[in-house]
């Protein structure tokens, strides 16, 4: 009983150091589509590129994200996803977010009267963060910033 659990601890302690040293997943927004909603809220399907840096593969099982826009929340959405990603290598994820009814009245305020200007140009800021469930040894995190332009004819504060 003794041999088993110092075996099990020496591999847990092991398990740990490799983890240890990792670097960070490298996550961009890739794209943004609509899909069908319910009610007032709005739903899309967010994906995101993600890059694995490390010279081990990252299983994964389950995924979580949130979304802000111009320094606001804006969506948030899970999806029971599995899967691997390479080592030095590259995969697209895609998350299904809910984006609720104040979300959309506060950003489309934002961008009509020019507040909150933390867009430029018509280009809007993002911060996402989320994690990969781990499929195994806890869970990896991930934060992702970046700015997109706004579609064309959509009218802009102080532009005409």
């Amino acid at each position: 009983m003794r041999k088993s659990f110092l075996v099990l601890l020496l591999l847990s302690l092991s398990a740990c150091a490799t983890l240890q040293g990792s670097d960070p997943l490298r996550v961009n927004l890739a794209g943004v589509e609509a899909l069908p909603g319910e009610g007032l809220e709005m739903r899309l399907a967010v994906k995101l590129r993600v890059q694995n840096p490390n010279d081990t593969a990252i299983n994964f099982d389950g995924v979580a994200l949130a979304l802000d826009l111009r320094g606001q929340e804006f969506a948030s959405g899970l999806s029971a996803t599995r899967g691997s990603i390479p080592r030095f290598g590259e995969t697209v994820l895609v998350v299904p977010v809910t984006v609720g009814a104040m979300a959309i009245l506060r950003q489309a305020y934002a961008i009509a009267t020019g507040s909150n200007n933390n867009s430029d140009n018509g280009k809007i800021t993002y911060f996402a963060r989320g994690k990969l469930g781990g499929s195994g040894f806890g869970s990896t995190r991930f934060e992702a910033r970046g700015d997109f332009d706004l579609p064309p004819g959509l009218p802009v504060a102080g532009k005409p």
